[in-house]
């Protein structure tokens, strides 16, 4: 705009020229020669505010000769808030007038122009508009903002949407104030931190009546019945005239007035007043108890008066307290700068000190912002003062030191809405049967059961059905309220589906939608509706073919511990028994250990027991025969199961070994998931490939073009349901998103939607759903693998009691037989010894006998007698 200084020159000149356009001419507050100074002052003069501010500057000057007795020479510009007239006014103030800075004008067009000659000049130009960009002071280092911006009220207007619980709201604007789109970024900013967002933007014209009706009459047919109106008074009144007339100021709709519209309720006239009633409205807070302000108020009203006998309020507002203000800061900097520009402006910059409207202090060229904001509620013939909100803070009934905060409005108390006191809007309303739901579906999904959109060739008969839609219509039959809806086609990826909603083309999408976190950037999802999660699909081969051990695989380990251990106790009793008539069972240890294992498998593959010599034995081996012919065709018939039945196992196991040997993966066309693969599981995308049908899938995975498919889980059910004979599902589970309907951000149906489908779910209808969509894809020609189970002892107790019973027996009734041989050879034994004894005895007595006779003879005479014979 710099460049632009010859022509605002020339229309300067031509305007000085031919019009001199003068409002108030020259003003000397003092009425004397004691001249310090001259100020010039731009306004709207046309408007509340302008007179406001310019009653309120003459105030400020006259007090600061009051009290320094110097007096300011004052010259008021009517701008008549034209930005061409505001420069042009701005000009002969500063060439004509010599005034050394300038107050105001109120809007940023204005204040733009006159920033450009003020820092051509070096005049200081201290702004009223309220709001100013951050690049300003490095464009116009002589522009100063003099009044609080509103960026923080912002916050306060989310803090009231999140207190209601509201998710979407309308901003309705001035066209031409472009001071609003430094303001909404700030608006947007604050709801989506509460989890709201602006759902549409509407710029109303300053003049056309039509518009508006038809704006209002767009509005009223949306679904969003919470509006944030940021307008001047002008068109404000026009516009609460023409809502009320259309019956928007009734039971479900939520007005939230900006500081501009709120600050200046009091100055309303009774038809406007009874055109908003229930509004809320965020107004800027300023302390009215001290002397100051009494003081001022009581002059201002008795001048307002008199100056403005048009207007029927005299009150008052923060646009003539900051005016105020602006003015005492220039004629403090003016007193010690002594006429000097640059002088002037550091004085400015440097102010510190309390005002009628708050804290005086500049940071980066701009008052520094208020913090504290009132919010009223218009009832009756005014307004009514709810309470208040403070940044950082939240709100609160009064400011005392022992002030209760809250970050919710209800604490305020009970609010006077349209429609009735009683009664707290939605913030949104259903669709009507003249504007249903425009519902997106998607028409290339690979899986016809979830989704499938059918064109008889012509648009009026389109069919759409699956697993999706039968869920979508199930859940709407659980709404409490009715809710129409008309199904759209929609040809292109998921992710521009998704954004359809955000463009404002479809009012929700259903269909085979996944939900992940990029989406939520256009929309909003209901709880899934089906399990979530991303497998892997490879082929299978047997597992049982070519395997070493297989022969064990019919018994258990306990199993065949336990048939080895009856084997050789049976083999023993055997032995025991047979060794004492077959001498080939004696010999050395290492002979006998041979024969008895020997023994013990005979009685497995042999049925001949001629050759055993115990009725012990024969018994023994009978049994176990029987228990050994049991266990073998129960063996050979398990081995046999396991050989012919397929036992089938992946050809991956995990996704480690696909990346290891470089394998070519697939997924389906337009889904998120080579995102996913690349980022997360790195995969080589190279490596990756899409594919447009489950049939192409089929025949990859079959061919070997690809070693393994990625689906999510309710399509890879689907996938194996159709394609049972040859696929598997190998490694883990990866967690993502499940499918999931999708509406606007903020979306009062989501909450509804969600609870309905959690009906649905809990009802057994959405198993009962899947079921019938599995069903109709299920391979009926091939049964579901089951693998063989190995035996264990449990399956042959009996037998194994029986037989071990049995030859514990034979080892018993061996045994006592044994003990009862034994001891009649113990007993022959003695008999023999004794029967040896008394013989040695007699023996012994014998032989005494025949020596004493031999004695006895040879002492007699007789020596031999023949008749004497022993």
């Amino acid at each position: 705009m710099g460049k632009l200084g010859p022509l605002w020159s020339f229309l300067v000149f031509v305007f000085i020229f031919t019009q001199k356009a003068r409002v108030n001419g020259s003003t000397n507050s003092a009425g004397n020669d004691n001249v310090m100074g001259v100020i010039g002052a731009i306004v709207d003069n046309s408007s509340r505010i302008g007179k406001e501010e310019s009653v309120a500057i003459k105030m400020a000057l006259e007090d600061f000769y009051v009290k320094f007795n110097q007096s300011l020479v004052l010259h008021i510009r009517d701008s008549q808030r034209q930005p061409i007239q505001a420069a042009l006014e701005a000009k002969d103030l500063i060439n004509t007038q010599q005034v050394q800075a300038i107050l105001g004008p109120q809007t940023w067009e204005e204040t733009s122009l006159v920033a450009d000659i003020g820092s051509e000049t070096g005049t200081p130009i201290l702004s009223f508009a309220d709001t100013t960009p951050k690049w300003a002071p490095e464009r116009w280092p002589f522009l100063l903002q003099a009044s609080p911006n509103e960026f923080k009220q912002m916050k306060a207007v989310a803090a009231i949407v999140e207190s209601w619980e509201w998710r979407r709201v309308t901003v309705i604007y001035e066209d031409r104030d472009s001071s609003a789109f430094r303001v909404l970024p700030h608006l947007s900013n604050a709801l989506r931190e509460v989890g709201a967002e602006i759902s549409q933007l509407v710029a109303l014209p300053p003049f056309a009546s039509s518009s508006l009706s038809k704006d209002l009459e767009r509005l009223k047919e949306g679904q969003c019945r919470v509006f944030v109106v940021h307008l001047s008074l002008s068109l404000t009144e026009r516009l609460f005239e023409m809502a009320k007339r259309k019956k928007m100021m009734e039971k479900d709709y939520v007005w939230i007035t900006t500081d501009p519209i709120t600050s200046l309720v009091h100055a309303m006239n009774a038809s406007t007043i009874s055109n908003m009633q229930g509004i809320v409205g965020v107004k800027s807070y300023f302390r009215e108890n001290g002397g100051c302000f009494q003081n001022f108020h009581h002059r201002f009203r008795k001048r307002f008066s008199s100056e403005h006998p048009e207007e029927d309020n005299h009150e008052p507002d923060i646009f003539a307290l900051t005016a105020y203000d602006a003015a005492w800061t220039v004629a403090m900097a003016m007193r010690e700068s002594k006429k000097v520009s640059h002088l002037l402006l550091e004085k400015v910059v440097h102010s510190d000190f309390h005002g009628l409207g708050g804290k005086v202090e500049f940071i980066d060229n701009k008052l520094v912002p208020v913090n504290i904001f009132q919010i009223v509620n218009v009832m009756g013939k005014s307004y009514r003062e709810l309470g208040f909100w403070s940044d950082g803070q939240g709100f609160s009934e009064n400011l005392n030191e022992n002030a209760a905060y809250n970050s919710s409005m209800r604490v305020l108390g009970q609010v006077f809405w349209p429609g009735g006191p009683w009664y707290t809007p939605s913030g949104w309303t259903l669709p009507i049967r003249s504007n249903p739901l425009r519902i997106g579906v998607p028409v290339g999904s690979l899986f016809k059961e979830y989704v499938s959109v059918k064109n008889d060739q012509s648009e009026s008969n389109i069919s759409f059905t699956g697993f999706a839609i039968d869920v979508f219509k199930e859940t709407l039959e659980q709404l409490p309220f009715y809710l129409p809806y008309k199904f759209f086609p929609f040809n292109g990826t998921y992710n521009d589906l998704v954004e359809q909603i955000h463009l404002k083309i479809f009012d929700a999408v259903v269909g085979d939608v996944t939900i992940v976190a990029r989406r939520y950037q256009h929309a909003e999802f209901a709880h899934p509706y089906t399990e979530s999660g991303l497998v892997m699909i490879v082929p299978v081969i047997s597992k049982t073919s070519n395997r070493a051990w297989l022969f064990m695989k019919p018994f258990t380990m306990a199993m065949w511990i336990l048939t080895a251990v009856i084997n050789l106790y049976n083999g023993f009793v055997i032995w025991l028994l047979e060794r004492n008539n077959c001498p080939e069972l004696k010999g050395s240890v290492l002979n006998q250990m041979g024969m008895l294992i020997w023994l013990a498998l005979n009685t497995l593959f042999s049925i001949n027991g001629g050759r055993l010599h115990s009725n012990l034995s024969r018994m023994t081996m009978v049994v176990w025969l029987f228990v050994a012919l049991i266990i073998m065709q129960t063996y050979t018939a398990n081995l046999t199961s396991m050989l012919t039945v397929q036992n089938l196992g992946p050809t991956v196991t995990d996704v480690e070994a696909l990346k290891s040997s470089n394998a070519i993966i697939g997924h389906c066309t337009g889904s998120f998931l080579s995102k996913y693969l690349v980022d997360v599981l790195h995969f080589n995308a190279n490596n990756i490939k899409n594919f447009t049908s489950i049939e192409a899938f089929a025949q990859a995975l079959e061919t070997q073009e690809i070693a393994a498919a990625f689906l999510e889980v309710p399509l890879a059910n689907l996938f194996l349901a159709k394609y049972c004979k040859g696929f598997t599902i190998a490694g883990p589970t990866y967690k993502v998103g499940g499918f999931g309907f999708a509406f606007p951000k903020g979306s009062p149906l989501v909450s509804s939607i969600t609870e309905a489908l959690l009906k649905v779910s809990e009802s057994g209808q959405l198993r009962e759903l899947e079921n019938i969509m599995i069903a109709a894809a299920k391979c009926e020609d091939v049964e579901p693998d089951k693998e063989t189970p190995s035996l264990s002892p449990n399956s042959f107790l009996v037998l194994f009691i029986l037989s071990g019973g049995t030859s514990t027996v034979a080892l018993l009734v061996y045994i006592f037989c044994l003990d009862k041989s034994m001891l009649r050879r113990k007993i022959m034994w003695r008999l023999m010894k004794a029967a040896m004894r008394h013989w040695r005895c007699q023996k012994q007595r014998f032989s005494r006998k025949v020596s004493n006779v031999a004695e006895s003879a040879c002492n007699s005479p007789n020596t031999f007698d023949p008749q004497n014979r022993v």
